[in-house]
């Protein structure tokens, strides 16, 4: 299903130029993250952000590939029917994976918290939900909770200035640590398209600290 859908595109896009080429996470940073999955023995993953399901795929690849017991892929897309006809879910259905991932139908700044109060413990979370850089900021707020001690956040787009804002704060004050090499084969953008500006990778991933601590306000670092 990954291979057909980097090769044809999907059935059915919104009506906006190239919109699947924008929108989709291409099929090496795919490559990618499936393979940092795969070396960090992922079980179970929640994902902000559905849309054409290329991540999606490769995150089932992954779980697939690792064959826990007891597999977790949750995925929040508000979007996903009135903007996106269910192109992706029907994508995740015909590739045979329905029966282990969860779609969530909110607003991920509503499901989030849902899921922290059920409990919920994950290895990691790939986001690619809104750029804005306060729905970023609260979408990372709640995966701390949710991704264990140790685990792993990959985030996209991390060229747009929003998103690398929202990162470093938890970067400076939570000890949160990027992994440099993760995605440098990857695809590279200019920082907020400025063609003058640093060129980086696209996607970002991040390792938690070994502890959920909470720092006392006086210790606050800007960013």
């Amino acid at each position: 299903m990954r291979r057909q859908l980097a090769q044809y595109g999907p059935p059915w896009t919104r009506d906006h130029e190239r919109d699947f080429e924008t929108v989709t996470l291409p099929e090496r940073d795919c490559d990618l993250l499936r393979d940092l999955l795969i070396s960090d023995r992922v079980e179970a993953l929640v994902e902000v952000g559905l849309a054409y399901a290329s991540s999606a795929l490769a995150i089932g690849e992954a779980l697939v590939t690792i064959d826990p017991p007891h597999p977790r892929h949750v995925v929040v897309d508000p979007f996903q029917e009135p903007a996106y006809a269910n192109v992706g879910w029907d994508l995740l259905c015909a590739a045979g994976l329905d029966s282990t991932v969860q779609l969530m139908r909110e607003w991920s700044s509503i499901a989030l918290p849902e899921l922290v109060t059920d409990g919920l413990v994950v290895d990691a979370a790939f986001v690619d939900g809104s750029h804005r850089f306060h729905e970023v900021f609260v979408d990372l707020y709640f995966l701390r909770k949710i991704v264990r001690p140790g685990g792993l956040i990959v985030l996209d787009d991390d060229w747009t200035p929003s998103v690398r804002t929202a990162v470093r704060y938890y970067e400076k004050n939570l000890g949160w640590t990027a992994i440099p090499d993760a995605f440098a084969d990857g695809t590279l953008r200019h920082i907020g398209d400025d063609p003058t500006a640093e060129l980086v990778p696209r996607c970002r991933a991040i390792r938690l600290p070994e502890a959920l601590v909470e720092p006392p306000f006086e210790r606050f670092h800007p960013f």
